[in-house]
């Protein structure tokens, strides 16, 4: 798998929620509790639910820097996360491929979504209780908290996803890099069930360069 940016590992390291290698032993389904496999089950009914989503966020790097921007999602197989300036990323998953665009160095870099946890987001099926990512479920103040890992060779959780528990709604999710740094992305109005236009997802091109005379 080539080497993603940091920008682009830290937002959809989140989406691995959804699936992980095979190497590791599978979790038993019976070892979680009444409550925790509830839980994990109306979590997965509520991801499963999702068709269309649009939504603003923030994301808080490492050294305390934010960017916002707008993320929509069409499933099966769409989404898009348009930073807003300063920051000049666009990343755009359509078609079994990843863009990153970076309107500053004029540069789009292509990767496989089969290579990413991200797709595995995009499908139409979560089943969280079965899933070797996740490594516990608790409530806290009003909150599901999900912990899990980006690969099934890590023995300790370095996602941390937050849902309301009232009603359930994604709020935000923290990744931690193999450096120790955090990096947390929110949420604000998502809106489940959007009309999104098909233009949202199309293929990131470069600016063209108007020669001068």
């Amino acid at each position: 798998m080539r080497r993603f940016p940091l920008i682009l590992t830290a937002i959809v390291s989140m989406f691995c929620l959804t699936g992980a290698g095979q190497q590791a032993p599978q979790r038993m389904y019976q070892s979680y509790g009444a409550q925790e496999k509830a839980d994990l089950d109306r979590i997965s009914a509520y991801l499963n639910g999702i068709r269309t989503l649009r939504s603003e966020f923030v994301q808080i790097g490492p050294e305390g820097g934010a960017d916002q921007g707008e993320l929509y999602i069409e499933k099966p197989g769409r989404i898009r996360f348009a930073f807003r300036p300063p920051n000049p990323m666009t990343i755009v998953a359509t078609g079994g491929a990843i863009y990153v665009k970076n309107a500053r160095l004029n540069t789009v870099d292509k990767y496989d979504l089969s290579d990413t946890p991200l797709g595995l987001l995009l499908n139409d099926k979560v089943d969280l209780a079965h899933n070797k990512a996740v490594l516990g479920i608790r409530q806290q103040d009003g909150m599901l908290i999900v912990q899990a890992r980006t690969s099934t060779n890590r023995n300790n959780s370095n996602i941390t996803l937050i849902f309301a528990a009232a009603n359930l709604e994604l709020r935000q999710w923290t990744v931690k890099d193999n450096q120790g740094g955090v990096t947390t992305v929110a949420l604000q109005n998502p809106q489940i069930g959007a009309s999104l236009e098909p233009a949202l997802f199309a293929v990131p091109v470069k600016a063209v360069k108007v020669k001068s005379n």
